[in-house]
């Protein structure tokens, strides 16, 4: 379960990739605009904004982050990414922060090219960051103590620029890599800011009880390994990967 209210904590730093995504995006009038993995909705609107003549389709496989749309105007609605396939007039399709969810998603990302108009965009952006401290460590504790969640962990399930420019290739393709540096505050940051998102299927799989045992685990391995300054700011670095393709 997708909880809109926590992923949205931080949802100016989040929405960073997401604008400079759609801003390598050269479309000017087009037909239909899909946001695929909407989530609450928030980022959809932008694209309203940016095109407001375009039809936007919206959709999330989370009914919580659906219902979060749906309460912003939005005619979002319950999907599945893995059978999605583009109507005939859609001339964008954006995905932020999805795809790493999806196993073997490159070849979905072949499949939406071929259903494509000639002239049409498809950007997509991927967290990057499978080998920083915040994953390593979150192995490191479900391995040692609790080994039953080992299967809701996944390996570095996307790829580098590179990679993601030879699936989409036959188009002209944009691919690139940008390492944000987060500036979080408060109370074990770094936690909060997983908690919404790497830890979410943890999260679900525990009770209360040991939900508040697992994160006393893991909340001094996560304060060492990123260390607030003298004036309490905390840095997380954050790599991410960006490709954005134009069908031929």
């Amino acid at each position: 379960m997708w909880d809109p209210t926590r992923y949205l904590d931080f949802a100016d730093d989040r929405a960073r990739p997401f604008h400079d995504l759609v801003n390598r995006i050269g479309a000017e009038d087009p037909r239909r605009v899909v946001d695929v993995g909407c989530g609450p909705g928030h980022l959809t609107e932008v694209l309203a904004l940016r095109w407001p003549k375009a039809v936007i389709e919206a959709f999330d496989s989370s009914p919580e982050m659906v219902e979060s749309a749906r309460g912003r105007g939005l005619a979002a609605t319950v999907g599945d990414v893995r059978t999605w396939q583009p109507e005939p007039d859609t001339d964008v399709v954006v995905t932020n922060a999805v795809l790493q969810w999806v196993p073997g998603h490159e070849d979905l990302l072949r499949r939406w090219l071929r259903a494509l108009p000639s002239g049409a965009w498809l950007a997509m952006q991927v967290p990057g960051n499978f080998a920083d401290p915040t994953h390593r460590l979150v192995h490191e504790v479900v391995g040692e103590s609790w080994p039953a969640l080992r299967g809701l962990l996944r390996e570095a399930p996307v790829l580098d620029p590179l990679g993601y420019a030879r699936v989409l290739g036959g188009a002209s393709v944009d691919a690139w890599e940008t390492t944000y540096l987060h500036v979080l505050t408060g109370d074990d940051p770094v936690l909060e800011w997983i908690t919404g998102t790497l830890l979410r299927p943890i999260r679900a799989a525990l009770t209360d009880e040991a939900w508040q045992a697992f994160r006393d685990e893991l909340a001094p391995r996560l304060r060492t390994a990123y260390p607030p300054d003298d004036d309490g700011v905390t840095h997380l670095p954050f790599r991410r990967v960006f490709a954005v393709a134009r069908v031929a």
